[in-house]
């Protein structure tokens, strides 16, 4: 007898859950986002503490503080499937379609994030440190906006995605020679 055949997709799905390509500097980033709460959180308790003695709005206080720069510090989870970004953020997940992007957007100026909108209307940032941290990140989203514009639903945003590749793989080279000592 042979086994039941899968169900079939309605169009290219996300591909296998071994295919998620995740920001590797997430974790770290993380950790010192919490160590950096717990240790204001512990210092100034401490400080209270010898000062006057903990007292409970003090303390309730000085929780919300460090909860507030824990939400403020901690950086959001950056997934890429096949055809697939997925942003995380402590409240909020935005799923984009890199296989149907209409905008590609790098913002000149201070703005270091990079904005995709697909035909859906869904929209995602990601900042630039977690592409350049993960080139094969990049690869994926930039293979998707390429089968984006293929079928002619990028249209706004291709002299961005261009400037930003060639910025991207630049970074990207002088690491390389920087750690083999090249440069």
């Amino acid at each position: 007898m042979q086994p039941p055949l899968p169900a079939p997709r309605s169009g290219p799905g996300p591909g296998p859950v071994d295919d998620v390509l995740h920001d590797a500097d997430w974790a770290a980033e993380a950790r010192s986002a919490l160590a950096c709460a717990g240790l204001l959180l512990g210092t100034s308790l401490g400080v209270e503490a010898c000062a006057h003695g903990p007292t409970l709005p003090g303390t309730v206080g000085w929780i919300a503080l460090a909860a507030l720069l824990l939400v403020v510090l901690l950086p959001p989870r950056v997934g890429v499937a096949p055809n697939l970004l997925v942003v995380r953020g402590l409240w909020l997940t935005r799923t984009v379609r890199i296989d149907r992007l209409t905008l590609v957007s790098w913002p000149e100026g201070t703005a270091r994030r990079l904005v995709l909108r697909d035909e859906e209307g869904a929209r995602a940032e990601v900042d630039l440190r977690v592409l350049l941290a993960n080139p094969a990140l990049w690869l994926r989203i930039e293979a998707g906006a390429r089968v984006s514009r293929q079928r002619g639903l990028l249209t706004r945003g291709t002299a961005d995605l261009a400037r930003l590749s060639l910025w991207v793989h630049g970074e990207t080279t002088r690491s390389v020679f920087k750690v083999s000592g090249l440069e």
